[in-house]
């Protein structure tokens, strides 16, 4: 980068922790105000994390994968320089993803506010009993279910947690959000696909203890009677694919489907 003429700003806390010198450092929130385009160095993990800092910037982001899947980080550490020359040279597309706004409402107050780039978990907390839930979309009720937790997944999350739990894969363009149960003590509950513009509605209705995750961040703990709300968050994220970049292909690879 540095050889073709573009200023580099390094998040300051990696710097720090890496004793990274020579460049110029930023917090995160000055690289989303004054840069062009965020190189992401690490796994899904990391993306994760820079999408939702990030996210009120129209900066798009680029992933170079040091995790392990790397779902959401197109480019193999071995080609980083190689695939890097070719973006600047223009040969990359640019990819819209929505995420999530996920709020907590307790006795009539929202006591909460998150955003998710994968999904929003809704689950029982450390002991081995089912919780109950009531979920309505759009005001309407869908299910009251007894199981250990529901999934509520962006189409970039349906290759993550949703996916374990039984759900379909989504295309990442997909305006659509999946609810996926979380062993439903039931035959017949399946997972759904909504609209993204619906609002999701979960409330705690019965059970020892029930938290509710985003993103795998820190969980919060819920009451009986809490109520989840989910909508589609009103900024998208923008991911730079190098040139030729397939999600077909991905899935392929990171799924060992030959």
């Amino acid at each position: 980068l540095a050889g073709h003429d573009i200023a580099i700003f390094i998040e300051e806390k990696t710097a720090s922790e890496l004793d990274i010198q020579g460049y110029a450092t930023r917090a995160m929130q000055a690289i989303g105000a004054d840069a062009e385009l965020a190189v992401v160095i690490g796994g899904d993990g990391t993306m994760l994390m820079a999408a939702r800092a990030l996210g009120n910037f129209d900066i798009p982001l680029v992933g170079v994968n040091r995790g392990n899947f790397g779902f959401l980080t197109d480019i193999s550490s071995d080609m980083m320089l190689p695939t890097m020359t070719r973006i600047l040279a223009g040969e990359y597309t640019l990819e819209q993803r929505i995420m999530l706004c996920v709020e907590v409402e307790r006795n009539g107050e929202f006591i909460s506010k998150g955003r998710a780039f994968n999904d929003a978990v809704v689950s029982k907390g450390t002991t081995a009993k089912l919780i109950e839930l009531d979920m309505t979309v759009d005001g309407q009720a869908v299910t009251h279910q007894r199981s250990d937790g529901m999934i509520i997944s962006t189409p970039t999350g349906t290759t993550a947690y949703a996916l374990s739990a039984g759900g379909p894969v989504l295309h990442p363009s997909m305006d659509a959000t999946t609810i996926v149960p979380i062993c439903p003590h039931t035959l017949t509950s399946r997972p759904i696909i909504v609209n993204s513009a619906s609002k999701i509605q979960i409330q705690f209705t019965r059970g020892e203890n029930a938290r509710i995750q985003v993103d795998g961040l820190p969980y919060m703990e819920l009451e009986l009677g809490d109520k989840v709300l989910i909508t589609r968050h009103e900024r998208t994220v923008t991911l730079l694919h190098p040139a030729g970049h397939s999600h077909y292909e991905v899935l392929r690879k990171k799924l060992y489907w030959g």
